[in-house]
């Protein structure tokens, strides 16, 4: 388990990280957000111990990551967003080597260069020099080197920077199933890439924490009112009044593009309570069938732009071990924060 707490960091004048706290467990795939110059990169170098705070602690499993450095450091498993690779050896020369840095007996580490070489896709390039390599593989080695000894901890950072798309499904399986047993935590500015394998998300914004929880609760958190596309067989003027009878529903916005026969609209409904069914009976009643119904909900990339813009210094930093609303149960309660 990762603990900040209250970490910050100066650059001179220059306020990089403000107070920031977060709570990270072990099964966990966790994504850490923020625009350019925000605090992300600062964070990530901290938590590895590659810089040292101003003030506050980060403790990976109850090592200090300053008092007790070496201990804390062997539990960790970094890809930065340029890997450092010794380009005159070769896959499985640095592989080994990286391994022997890592502290994997020597008995174990051609097993061990083995299993990682499999597990990110490496077998083919084994023996060919690393800058014979194409950027794509050339990440993959970075990878493997980071998850060399099966560390608790596995920070990634752009780590599908460079794959084509078939590499990218790969790495992002990879990533999932590093989840099941470490604690993943993945920076990246794919932000559809972040939603689809991370369980909680963290966004860092002019140095302060201003979200932290799973991603479809941070939507539910910062949507104010729920809005339904609909398409239905039937006039515009037969939907106006099926809606008609309905009290309550907000703006009615009709849509562009409709088949012969049918019309589309999007209903803007405030409150959270569920309405479909009483909508889909509305229009049955006039003989309206409904084609189609979706629920729009905020996507991550609303989410990130509607946290960042602006200066969240004017308030107070949001810390992830403050309750969540509406959290399934108390375990979650301890590592997310509502908006």
């Amino acid at each position: 388990m990762i603990e900040v707490k209250h970490l910050t960091k100066r650059y001179g004048e220059t306020l990089a990280l403000d107070d920031v706290s977060f709570t990270m467990k072990e099964g966990r795939v966790y994504g850490l957000l923020g625009p350019n110059g925000a605090g992300k990169s600062t964070t990530m170098n901290i938590m590895t111990g590659y810089l040292a705070a101003t003030d506050g602690t980060v403790t990976i499993d109850g090592h200090d990551i300053v008092e007790e450095s070496r201990e804390a450091k062997a539990l960790i498993g970094y890809l930065p967003e340029q890997p450092p690779l010794y380009t005159d050896m070769t896959t499985e020369e640095y592989l080994m080597y990286a391994a022997g840095i890592k502290g994997v007996p020597r008995k174990e580490r051609e097993e061990e260069v083995t299993r990682v070489a499999e597990q990110v896709g490496l077998e083919p390039v084994l023996n060919r020099m690393i800058r014979n390599l194409s950027k794509g593989f050339r990440q993959r080695v970075g990878l493997a080197q980071a998850i060399l000894g099966h560390p608790h901890v596995v920070i990634l950072d752009e780590p599908t920077v460079g794959l084509d798309p078939q590499q990218v499904i790969e790495v992002r399986n990879i990533i999932r199933d590093l989840g099941r047993d470490h604690t993943v935590i993945l920076s990246s500015h794919i932000l559809s890439e972040v939603a689809e394998v991370c369980d909680y998300v963290y966004i860092i914004s002019h140095g302060r924490l201003v979200a932290a929880d799973r991603p479809e609760q941070l939507a539910r958190n910062l949507q104010r009112s729920q809005s339904l596309e609909i398409f239905v067989q039937g006039s515009r003027s037969a939907v106006q009044r099926a809606l008609g009878s309905l009290a309550d529903l907000g703006e009615i916005t009709y849509l562009p593009g409709q088949e012969a026969g049918s019309t589309a609209f999007r209903l803007t409904l405030e409150g959270d309570e569920d309405r479909r069914a009483e909508i889909s009976m509305a229009l049955a009643s006039q003989g309206l069938p409904v084609l189609s119904m979706q629920q729009k909900t905020l996507s991550l990339e609303e989410i990130f732009l509607a946290l960042t813009e602006g200066d969240p210094k004017e308030e107070e930093p949001a810390r992830a071990e403050d309750p969540v609303p509406d959290a399934g149960n108390e375990e979650e309660k301890e590592e997310g924060s509502g908006v």
